[in-house]
């Protein structure tokens, strides 16, 4: 079948789009690999940061910590709210539609501002200063509207057949949603945690302000702590060691590698997992 021009202009422009957008990817990429892989060396891994070796061990360990108490805080708090308003509250409810505008508002709010508030309300006003648990706090209210919007979505994805055949063979509300429209949902859910991840792994202004820039392991959660991405700024911004700010963004660029991964992985896990039950 002859396709008319405008059919064929469309597509034209899709797949000229698709490929710009992965050669644009993969140049950046080609980029930071070119520039940061010759200056990986194991001075860099060294258990403490010095000056002269500008370790950046310590921040990515303290990337790993600020990203997992920011998951553990927003998580569940991000799929409950999804489940709530998918499951339990009335459709065309004026709540929902409230919510739904706060957090599509919220996640266009730029970082700067929640480490604004971050740093008025947690630092200041708590008392709980610049330290790791106040930049995990901020990155978990960052999150928190990605994560309950993506898992809304996952849930809305999920046919009501699967929750009427469940109601039909005896399933409380509770049992289905645990048991049949989760593990349905879970590749959505996922796809937002995981996205949630890379913000955590790549935020830096949220956290100059609240979380500082100690380039050490903090002895406890109201310590001091700088992860990969603020690391690699400071180390930048001053100057002295560009080359092994190149070889952080590498280092970084594989710790989120190396996450989607292990996030995809579960993922199949999961819903094969919830296939069989």
């Amino acid at each position: 079948m002859k396709k008319d021009p405008l059919s064929r202009l469309l597509y034209i422009l899709v797949w000229g789009s698709a490929l710009f957008t992965a050669a644009l990817v993969g140049a950046l990429i080609g980029f930071i690999l070119i520039r940061g892989i010759p200056h990986l060396k194991l001075s860099l891994f060294s258990w403490k940061y010095t000056s002269e070796n500008v370790s950046l061990l310590p921040s990515f360990l303290n990337t790993l910590a600020m990203t997992g108490l920011a998951l553990v805080s927003a998580v569940p708090l991000g799929i409950g709210a999804a489940i709530y308003l998918t499951e339990y509250a009335k459709r065309g409810n004026r709540l929902v539609g409230l919510v739904r505008v706060t957090s599509e508002t919220l996640s266009g709010i730029p970082s700067i501002v929640y480490g604004l508030f971050g740093m008025i309300f947690f630092v200041d006003t708590l008392h709980m200063g610049l330290s790791l648990l106040s930049g995990a706090a901020t990155m978990a209210v960052m999150i928190l509207p990605l994560i309950m919007r993506t898992t809304e979505e996952a849930l809305l994805s999920v046919p009501d057949s699967y929750r009427e055949g469940s109601f039909g063979l005896g399933a409380g509300r509770l049992r289905t949603i645990f048991r049949v429209v989760l593990p349905s949902a879970v590749s959505g859910i996922l796809s937002g945690i995981i996205l949630s991840i890379g913000r955590v792994a790549g935020e830096t202004a949220a956290l100059l302000y609240t979380a500082g820039t100690v380039a050490s392991l903090p002895k406890n959660l109201f310590s001091s702590a700088r992860t990969l991405s603020v690391h690699m700024y400071t180390l930048a911004g001053e100057g002295l060691h560009v080359n092994e700010a190149y070889a952080t963004a590498v280092v970084l660029l594989g710790l989120v590698v190396v996450i989607n991964w292990l996030s995809s992985l579960a993922a199949g896990k999961l819903r094969k997992g919830g296939g069989h039950g």
